[in-house]
Formats: structure tokens, sequence, C-alpha cells
């Protein structure tokens, strides 16, 4: 019974395996998003939702629903029932650390998360791969996520369980580097404890939670979550850092039109790309400096809906002082109004206006 209980779970990963390598150069069905607090679940099949799909994101979601809370999950994956408000994902059957941190650079730029759910490792023990080497990678991994994001609400969780004792025993060796591995990496680096509590019961196959396994996990995450408040409201540009500003609405960045230095241009949204024109630096008067001498301007200090916004000589006015509302709002010290993209727009050139601050994903900002 041992040696075909092991031989069950190798032919397991090794159909998650395949089923992860297929799902990484498929395109993403569709996206969904409500314009609310980026968050990206990250991680393998328990992520995915090997046997119940959507897993522990269903009831997360519901939870986060229930609490107020407006969250648009994001990622290239693309599964669950009705009752999970949105499918985006970014689990991958079969993958392990090494796999994941190929490709979380582009995965980050893509979807710029301003909360990420790391739920990683459990291949690495499977498979038996490296496992005295997997503690090191998930570090690297972290610090590429710190590197490439540092503004993100980064949760890192202690794998759950295996029920064959070999396998179990690796887990728990990986995970107790974890919680060092974390305590390292800054204060916007969290540990989830997702193991202890967790017994064979709350698995379906030996690996894999069953429902009430997964409705766990969301406890264990929506509690981490809360711990951590700014989790789930967009980010405010730290004091004195270069940071893009992505609109999560059409999942481009305020961009200084051509990327002319010229007082007076407009102000649009465009494809991320990090390059100077999008690049501003929050100053502790409320400025949004770009190229270093230029701020973020309301023309002519205007109130009026639909004035446009463009860049200036800074000059300390207060047509260049905006604060951050909780919601990812950037509202002018003049005006009370808000810097909204118009008409809801998505395409590349939308400019970027004053408009009455309303809530809709035309008005919210997010640091990348």
């Amino acid at each position: 019974m041992r040696w075909n209980f092991r031989r069950f779970w190798a032919a397991v990963l090794g159909l998650t395996l395949a089923a992860g390598l297929t799902a990484a150069t498929a395109a993403p069905a569709r996206a969904e998003s409500n314009g609310g607090v980026r968050v990206m679940p990250l991680g393998d099949s328990i992520t995915d939702g090997f046997n119940i799909p959507g897993g522990y994101r269903v009831n997360l979601w519901q939870r986060m629903v229930s609490g107020g809370h407006t969250v648009d999950f994001v990622g290239s994956g693309f599964n669950g029932p009705a009752g999970l408000g949105d499918h985006d994902h970014e689990g991958h059957s079969g993958w392990r650390i090494d796999q994941i941190d190929a490709n979380i650079v582009g995965w980050l730029r893509n979807y710029t998360p301003r909360t990420v759910l790391l739920h990683i490792g459990t291949n690495d023990m499977g498979q038996n791969y490296d496992v005295a080497g997997a503690p090191a990678r998930l570090s690297a991994l972290i610090d590429k996520i710190r590197a490439n994001a540092p503004t993100v609400e980064l949760f890192v969780a202690q794998v759950t369980p295996a029920a064959d004792p070999a396998f179990e025993a690796r887990i728990r060796a990986f995970n107790a580097a974890v919680p060092g591995i974390v305590a390292q990496k800054g204060p916007m680096t969290h540990l989830v404890d997702m193991h202890s509590g967790f017994t064979t019961a709350d698995l379906a196959d030996g690996l894999h939670p069953n429902a009430a396994g997964y409705d766990k996990m969301s406890a264990r995450w929506f509690a981490a979550l809360q711990s951590v408040p700014g989790s789930l409201t967009p980010g405010t540009p730290p004091v004195g850092a270069a940071v893009s500003l992505s609109n999560p609405q059409s999942n481009r960045c305020l961009d200084v039109s051509g990327a002319s230095t010229t007082a007076g241009a407009q102000v649009h949204i465009w494809d991320c790309h990090g390059q100077t024109n999008q690049r501003w630096t929050r100053t502790a008067a409320g400025e949004l400096r770009v190229y270093g001498n230029r701020c973020l301007d309301v023309n002519g200090n205007g109130t009026a809906n639909g004035t446009k916004v463009q860049i200036w000589t800074c000059n300390g006015g207060t047509a260049q002082r905006f604060t951050f509302a909780a919601n990812g709002g950037i509202v002018g010290a003049g005006s009370g109004k808000c810097v909204d993209v118009a008409a809801s727009g998505t395409a590349n050139g939308t400019p970027v206006r004053l408009w009455e601050c309303n809530g809709t994903g035309a008005q919210r900002w997010s640091v990348r």
C-alpha cells in the first residue's frame, strides 16, 4: 500500500505539472475587474483550486464582499464557479518555486497587484526537487517580488500538509524555515500559517484540500489581510520614491504625452513601461513630480469638470498639490475634484482630466 500511495502521488504531480505547462502557454479566457484593490492569488494547484474549482478563492471572495471590501483578483488564470465574483488568479498546477520565479516579473508588470497571496513549495517537496535548496529559492523569489513591486503587501504562507509521512516530513522542514525568511524581508512581507490546525480530514486526496480545507485557508488569508489594513486599500506613493501610477480599470499608466517636457503637455494613460515620463515622485508638499522639475498640474487651477490635467514647472501652487483618498483617488487641493480618465476610457492616449469624485474605476490609481 505504501508503494502504491507514492506511485499515485507521482502520477498526480505529473498530471498537474503537465496541466501547468499547458496553462502557461495559453492565453487567459478573459479578465474581470471591478476597479477594486488588485490582489494576486499566486502559487500552484492549491491556488488554482485542484479538485474544487476556485479553491480557497471562492470563500475568500465572499468574505471580502461581506466585509465591504472592493477587490479585483488578478492573474493570467481564470476558473471557478458563479459564486466566485472574480475568477482571475495566478495558480499553476504542478509548478515549483523556480517556475513561479521565472515568470513573476512579467506577471507583476502585467497585473500590477497591490497585494500578493503566495502559497508555493508543495511541488518542490512532492517532487523531492532539491529540497535543501527550497528555502533559498523562496527567499530569492520574495526578493524578486520586493524589487519589482516594492510597495506590494506580500503574504507568504507556510504550505498545507500532506497525508504521506515522508512528503509531510519534507513539508514540515520547509515550513520551519519560512518564518525566518519572511522576518528578513521588511514590514510589507507577512507570514501566514497554513499548516497548524489542518489535518488529513481537510484533504480530499491526501494533498489538495477538500471544501472544508479550502474554507480554512480562506479564513487564514482573510484574517491576515485584516491585520494589515493597507493590503485591501490602494497604495499611496511613498514620499521621495519615483513610482508609476497605474489605472486598474485600463491597466495603463499615468503618462506625459510624447515624453514631452514642455509646460502644458497633456497627461494621459498609456501602456506601462516605466520610462521617465511615467515616473512620478510624491513630495512632502503633496506634489507629483516628473523629470525632477515638472509637476502634475491642473490647468489654470481650474475647478470645472473636464479641466485639463497637464505638467507644468513646479511652483508650489495649489494647482500642483494633491492628496490620496483611501479608494485610490488622487484629489486636487484647489478643487476637491479627482484626477479622472476621460469617459472611463481604457485606450492608449485617453486624456486625463479633472472631474467630480465619484469612486469609479476611472478615478482609481495604484502604485507599481
